[in-house]
């Protein structure tokens, strides 16, 4: 696809949703355990700050340490090559790197914060970022949401994402969409394909999805597994729900979770009864990382839990053709989930290392070269208009992902309480599809104890 250009027309988006861990495609991801280079000293005194950073403009080195989640092929080769690049403009900054996971990574961030060696970068989504620094942890970035950067982005949901409303705490790098996908040759060869739009933005309605599902029984295939054994890609589930009858999450102001709502009620009505009926399963036991597993072998013929990085992380082990779709709506008009992804600085109390940090986050995410690089090498799309990528990429999925970008919805992932309601919400699948509870008893008890968790917040 010759000389594409990034574009975000967010034009249903109130204000942009971000993202979630990335689907659980890259939780196998190890963590390297090397902490090596780590800012142990939480507490420097102003006169050892102020001596840092002279020792910084004599020439003496400053020693960084960035800590990221998994975000596409970001890691590895591709972070040696552009900290090699960086210091060729700052040779007196060493960049220490360690990779999480989203199995144990916020364990072991929490135990670092709270033995005083945080890292002094982290690669993540807001729900991470700006938790942190509005618990008081990070360095405010609002110097570097220039009015050039925000020309450049194009999008005040993107920008307010990177935000709690009072002080920026996420530099921004690379955003996608999350969707589903389909085994195209086993749609085909049962007929379930028929209801499937193949032209345009690929839009379907919940009633298509449906009578797709009953060919795929006919056909004596799997058609999918809502899975509900943790938080891992909660976001494909969450936006099954609300899609089949057009619900909020939240209320406007971010105040309240409304799932239990008349059109939430009618949406896990459906899924139960698809489960019931044995046009849909449940796995009480799996997250998204097992049920994206269960799709590569082709022993479930749909994930709700793909993006472009998961298209080309599995890309070498299917054997058929992932055929990426929105999520059905009863209107036909899906309303998405984002993953957006960017930087953030721990106050670690080193002028010399939050400096150096802000030159290798400025680096990254914003040279002329390295930037786009950085983009492509997450999987995703630039948030900065400016930047052109996949200019040389013969894959043909790659507009229609970014296409996807135009349903993105409402952004709730920094809003109080949100981490806390994620364990809410798979016990609360457990409920409606083991039938312990009905699903609207289910749905009052989710809301009611995630709304206590929000409300706990300004108490």
């Amino acid at each position: 696809m010759k000389n594409m250009k990034k574009f975000l027309a967010l034009a249903m988006a109130a204000c942009m949703t971000v993202g979630m861990a990335a689907c659980g495609g890259n939780n196998t991801a190890d963590t390297t355990g090397n902490t090596t280079g780590t800012n142990t000293n939480a507490n420097t005194d102003t006169a050892d700050e102020a001596g840092d950073a002279q020792e910084q403009e004599s020439g003496g080195a400053t020693e960084i340490t960035l800590w990221t989640f998994p975000v596409g092929d970001w890691g590895g080769a591709y972070v040696d090559e552009v900290i090699a690049a960086f210091n060729e403009s700052y040779p007196d900054v060493s960049v220490n790197v360690e990779y999480l996971d989203y199995t144990s990574g916020d364990d072991q961030l929490t135990a670092a914060i709270e033995a005083g060696t945080a890292p002094d970068i982290l690669l993540a989504e807001p729900q991470r970022l700006v938790k942190f620094g509005k618990n008081g942890r990070m360095v405010a970035l609002d110097d570097m949401f220039t009015d050039e950067l925000k020309t450049d982005v194009g999008n005040e949901s993107i920008i307010a994402a990177c935000s709690d409303g009072t002080n920026y705490w996420m530099y921004p790098l690379s955003i996608t969409a999350h969707f589903m996908a389909i085994n195209y040759e086993a749609w085909e060869s049962s007929g379930a394909l028929e209801y499937v739009n193949q032209e345009g933005d690929r839009t379907w309605t919940t009633e298509d999805f449906q009578n797709a599902l009953a060919k795929l029984k006919e056909a004596g295939l799997t058609s999918g597994v809502v899975y509900c054994g943790g938080q891992g890609g909660d976001q494909g589930t969450r936006a099954l729900v609300t899609n089949l009858y057009s619900a909020d999450f939240t209320n406007a102001e971010h105040t309240e979770w409304t799932i239990n709502s008349e059109n939430g009620i009618q949406g896990l009505t459906l899924l139960k009864d698809l489960c019931d009926q044995g046009l849909l399963s449940y796995d009480a036991g799996i997250q998204a990382s097992d049920e994206l597993q269960l799709f590569s072998n082709g022993t479930v013929q749909m994930s709700f839990c793909w993006n472009a990085a998961n298209a080309k992380n599995y890309a070498s082990s299917v054997t058929f053709t992932p055929y990426a779709l929105p999520f059905p709506s009863d209107d036909g008009v899906p309303v998405l989930e984002s993953g957006l992804y960017g930087f953030g600085i721990f106050d670690n109390g080193d002028a010399a290392k939050q400096q150096a940090a802000r030159d290798f986050i400025t680096f990254v995410c914003d040279d002329a070269e390295w930037g786009p690089k950085s983009v492509e090498a997450t999987g995703f799309f630039p948030v900065r208009g400016s930047f052109e990528v996949y200019a040389d990429s013969d894959d043909p999925n790659m507009e229609f992902y970014n296409a996807m970008l135009a349903y993105v919805g409402d952004n709730f992932t920094a809003m109080d309480g949100f981490t806390e309601q994620r364990a809410e919400w798979w016990t609360m699948l457990q409920y409606v599809f083991t039938g312990e509870k009905s699903v609207q008893e289910a749905a009052d008890t989710y809301v009611s104890n995630s709304n206590a968790y929000t409300a706990s917040y300004s108490e």
